[in-house]
């Protein structure tokens, strides 16, 4: 049984790699996920995807903002047996201003919900960051999960921790996955499958990368910037470290854990994010350097023969907001597992949907807030 995969907010492609990857077989009958079509608006992100993920078929990647998209369009390329959305997490992330539903990408995750409504899929993947729990003094994912559900699907939420599924970075993210309810399938979350987490060292250095990949060029660093990592251990960052007054940071309120932040060689690295200024580029534990973007790549599970489109500054945004394909192969690989009738070591889920739909405001009134940003947006489709 093959499973026909259409992908909004489709990233570079970290979410289809890993769906690609997801290979099950029960009873002679081999249980897979193929490419159907994706969008997303930016047009380097697009590429990366389409370079990657669907060479053969350039035209199912439709490079779009979604507020402008007309569904007809994905419906003509194909139809499709399951959906993914790594929907917008800007106003969810704890590291942004947390605007939740209130922010211009807060409700952007109805095109999702208004998705299922349309293609009906058999069963769908929904990401975001950990964030999403307590955004609108935790109704948004309340407000989240009853849409999804009133779309017609039983959904299983879980804070996956991708540093317990062999992934050798410390990123948690919320995963939804969603059965569709006329279909007598269950869905658990699959248990962990590392007791002991892969190292950064190890991501980096076994096998050494190659000095022709891809993606792979040093950041320069200024002499301010060596002499300040010059002093700070593995694992210290430049508040935690002893620096001379004249290397320190003059930054008022939160000192920022990650600002030139080492990684620790014996542990899984910390969150590598997609944008910020100096000092968020994550720090190599023994070279007085930033990483580069192939070792961020390697540190996301992607490997050596992805190669990313665009700009330095857009690949490393490219790869600061994927998914891992490793850890999601995994959660795939479950959903297929469920599908084919095989048991696999399972956890409970950790995350309830605990609000009475009486309390729950309808997504129009978050659209209608957010009405003069949305109606705004002047991205041309292709």
């Amino acid at each position: 049984m093959n499973f026909k995969f259409g992908e909004l907010f489709s990233g570079p492609g970290g979410l289809a790699l890993g769906a690609k990857s997801a290979k099950v077989v029960a009873g002679g009958q081999a249980f897979s996920i193929s490419h159907a079509w994706a969008t997303d608006y930016d047009k380097d992100t697009c590429a990366t995807y389409r370079n990657n993920i669907c060479p053969d078929n350039p035209k199912s990647i439709v490079c779009c903002d979604i507020r402008k998209l007309d569904f007809r369009k994905l419906k003509n390329i194909s139809g499709i047996d399951a959906l993914a959305f790594g929907f917008p997490c800007n106003d969810y992330s704890m590291v942004g201003e947390q605007k939740g539903m209130d922010g211009i990408y807060g409700p952007l995750y109805s095109y999702g919900v208004n998705a299922l409504s349309i293609f009906q899929p058999k069963f769908f993947l929904a990401e975001n960051v950990g964030g999403l729990r307590n955004a609108n003094d935790g109704k948004a994912l309340d407000r989240i999960l009853h849409e999804l559900h009133q779309a017609g699907y039983v959904v299983t939420p879980h804070l996956y921790k991708f540093e317990q599924y062999g992934v050798p970075q410390a990123r948690h993210r919320i995963i939804i996955i969603g059965i569709r309810n006329d279909i007598n399938i269950n869905f658990y979350v699959p248990a962990p499958t590392h007791v002991i987490p892969v190292t950064c060292r190890a991501a980096i250095e076994k096998p050494p990368i190659p000095n022709d990949a891809p993606n792979n060029e040093l950041t320069k660093q200024s002499q301010q910037v060596i002499n300040r990592l010059q002093l700070i251990k593995p694992g210290e960052n430049a508040f935690t470290a002893v620096l001379p007054e004249k290397l320190r940071l003059n930054v008022r309120g939160a000192k920022i854990s990650q600002i030139y932040k080492r990684l620790n060689p014996d542990k899984p690295a910390y969150t590598i994010t997609g944008s910020g200024g100096g000092g968020t580029h994550v720090y190599h534990w023994k070279e007085n350097r930033a990483l580069t973007n192939r070792e961020r790549a390697r540190l996301q599970t992607f490997p050596d023969n992805y190669i990313f489109s665009g700009s330095k500054e857009s690949v490393r945004k490219q790869i600061g907001m994927a998914v891992p394909p490793l850890g999601i192969k995994i959660i795939f690989e479950a959903v297929l597992k469920s599908f084919a009738g095989i048991d696999y070591p399972k956890i409970e889920n950790n995350i309830k949907n605990s609000t009475p739909d009486s309390q729950i405001v309808p997504v129009r009134w978050y659209c209608l807030r957010n009405k003069k940003n949305i109606l705004s947006v002047k991205t041309r489709c292709e």
